[in-house]
């Protein structure tokens, strides 16, 4: 209301018509009988209703509120000066005595009491500003300014409020007495028919049998509750048609707006809810929120079978049944360097990306990369380990001027490994003729005999081991380069490969791909661990060539199992 017209109401009335939600199902109090009957009653009395519309409000002078009567606010507020405040919980009848507190209208035309209010507090606001001179109306009623008109309306705010009250007690005891008996006062779980007797809750011949399944397919042990739900909905099952809640705008809409029940498909917590219900087993939520045992319906499924699904419902169950299979090679092979949180696929305007929820506080500011990204930084990698060639070819130049030094570091050591293992045998020898002597005169206990014995052995074992696994200079470069024609031959076949194949040949050498900022940080495994190394190492000419036969049994591990991989 604009401030220069405030004050042409102030000899009209308001209409303030309420639909209680206490009442639900009394057509002869909805807001049209409400809106017509006051109207004909304002009419009749000469009581002219301003025609004036407030947004939020009122049209035309008539107030609709869809909200009980009969709650109050238990809490309120006191201030200075005596001052007590209480809350109004009805929006619109708040803002209706507002207006009326501030003089804008004469006064409000009400069917009934009840209509008015139901509680004590809403009563008493009423009365105060009858008092300052508001005029309020009643069609139903009329209530003189006598001591008698005052008792009569003191009566009927007590019988409206006692009308909700005696409401509640009747419903509550009635639907205390029927869970006694096992009657479910609620409609029934997905799978049931509610036919409006809260006796009789029949199969759904359509969804019950689906609901069946999904506790059958559970118990199977592999399938998962997401992929339940994607399976459920392909077989058609859908939720019983339910109508959402009414928005704030439609609930103060002077219409009754139809909303159109909507049957919603499945998802992942339906499936959760449904596999969890005992409604199932032909139990109903009795008094104390106890289950028992039901008179409104028979049970779906054994009881068996339900204590399977809970039992399992325990553990992690992981689906090996997907209803569509999304394309992620690379699904679970990369992770976040830092945090180490794995990169999940998905998928956006049909490309593959892989994101990575980092923990708060990584650094790493790659947090989502796609299949280019990993295809092109992997084999940049794999084409530097396969380089290896150039290597060799500088060995081939620099090795020759080293051959001599090292066949001669080679016999030397291969004379000293000799000689010692000819004296560990001579000791054994010794020992294997004189075991009596040595034990009689207290050079050996028994067990430290045993003990002296057996540590000889392991002495030349390892020895022996020694000498068999030298290698001459042309065998460790004839390994080598067969290593890396093997590494060349396998990135070849990598970059020919499809993503499928990539991903595999990926986790055939790696054996950790982690993402940092725009690069891939990888560590190979053991078979491929010689392709990493250098193979010119700082340190004299004979160090560096002994420090290249260390490679050698990782080479020839490496040779093993390429051509494993690479097949015949």
């Amino acid at each position: 209301m604009k401030k220069d017209t405030k004050t042409i109401y102030t000899n009209a009335y308001l209409v303030y018509a309420r639909k209680s939600t206490d009442d639900a199902d009394n057509q002869k109090n909805s807001i049209a009988y409400q809106r017509a009957e006051i109207l004909r009653f304002a009419e009749r009395e000469s009581l002219p209703v301003a025609q004036v519309d407030i947004e939020g409000l009122c049209k035309d002078g008539v107030i609709s509120e869809r909200h009980t009567g009969f709650k109050e606010d238990e809490f309120f507020t006191i201030g200075k000066n005596g001052i007590i405040q209480l809350k109004i919980e009805r929006p619109k009848f708040f803002k209706l005595v507002e207006l009326l507190h501030q003089g804008q209208f004469k006064g409000v035309i009400f069917l009934c009491m009840d209509r008015a209010s139901r509680n004590k507090t809403d009563n008493g606001i009423l009365d105060k500003l009858r008092r300052r001179g508001i005029d309020l109306r009643y069609v139903q009623a009329t209530y003189d300014n006598t001591s008698a008109g005052e008792l009569h309306r003191d009566i009927d705010q007590v019988f409206s409020g006692h009308y909700s009250r005696s409401i509640k007690e009747k419903v509550s005891g009635t639907t205390r007495k029927l869970r006694d008996e096992g009657v479910c006062t609620y409609g029934g779980a997905i799978g049931y028919l509610n036919t409006g007797n809260p006796r009789s809750k029949p199969f759904d011949p359509v969804r019950a049998p689906i609901v069946k399944q999904l506790f059958e397919k559970y118990a199977e042990a592999t399938w998962s509750q997401i992929d339940l739900a994607k399976w459920a909905n392909k077989q058609g099952l859908t939720m019983p048609p339910k109508r959402r809640k009414k928005t704030q705008e439609e609930k103060d809409s002077e219409e009754d707006v139809i909303i159109e029940p909507i049957a919603r498909p499945i998802t992942f917590q339906h499936i959760s809810y449904i596999l969890r219900n005992p409604f199932y087993l032909g139990l109903t939520l009795g008094n104390e929120r106890k289950w028992v045992k039901s008179v409104s319906h028979e049970a779906l499924i054994s009881q068996e079978l339900f204590d399977k699904v809970q039992q399992m419902l325990r553990t992690k169950r992981v689906s090996i049944h997907y209803v569509k299979k999304l394309d992620f090679a690379y699904r679970g092979l990369v992770r976040c360097k830092e945090c180490n949180r794995v990169y999940t696929p998905y998928e956006q305007k049909g490309i593959n990306y892989y994101g990575a929820r980092c923990l708060q506080g990584c650094c790493n500011q790659k947090r989502s990369i796609n299949d280019t990204f990993i295809k092109v930084e992997s084999g940049d990698i794999i084409s530097l380990l396969q380089t290896s060639n150039q290597r060799l070819a500088e060995i081939d130049r620099r090795l020759p001027s080293d051959a001599s030094r090292w066949e001669e570091q080679q016999q030397k050591k291969l004379e000293a490994d000799e000689r010692q293992a000819r004296k560990i045998k001579e000791d054994l020898a010794y020992m294997d003729v004189n075991k009596l002597v040595l034990i009689k005169s207290g050079a050996y206990t028994p067990e430290q005999f045993v003990t002296e014995e057996a540590h000889l052995e392991n002495q030349l074992h390892e020895i022996e081991q020694t000498i068999e696994k030298q290698a001459t200079l042309p065998d460790f470069l004839k390994a080598s380069k067969k290593y890396s024609e093997l590494a060349k031959t396998y990135y070849y076949q990598y970059e020919i490969a499809n993503s499928t194949e990539k991903a595999q040949m990926l986790r055939n050498i790696f054996s950790e791909l982690k993402v940092y900022e725009n690069r891939l940080v990888y560590k190979t495994k053991t078979a491929f661990q010689a392709l990493e190394l250098p193979f010119f190492l700082t340190g004299a000419p004979v160090t560096r060539i002994s420090e290249l036969l260390n490679v050698y049994t990782s080479i020839k591990e490496g040779i093993t199992e390429l051509e494993r991989l690479l097949g015949p």
